[in-house]
């Protein structure tokens, strides 16, 4: 982990890199790209969570639909 000094300079060659007009435009891109993952994280659980009651509820319907043979 980069100390004080360690990150200024890391922080002064990505300035010198990207230039000051694009470092907004990618904090922006980034925050997005965040925002998108976690957003994907949140569906992907809802539907997991919907998937594995269904499975449930299926599985219950069908021990009962064996038992009254």
């Amino acid at each position: 982990m980069p100390n004080g000094w360690e990150l200024v300079i890391i922080l002064g060659i990505i300035a010198l890199l990207f230039g000051g007009a694009k470092l907004p435009k990618l904090a922006r891109s980034l925050g997005s790209a965040k925002g998108e993952f976690e957003k994907g994280l949140k569906e992907g659980e809802t539907k997991g969570s919907k998937e594995s009651k269904s499975e449930t509820d299926s599985k219950a319907t069908e021990s009962t639909d064996t038992s009254d043979s």
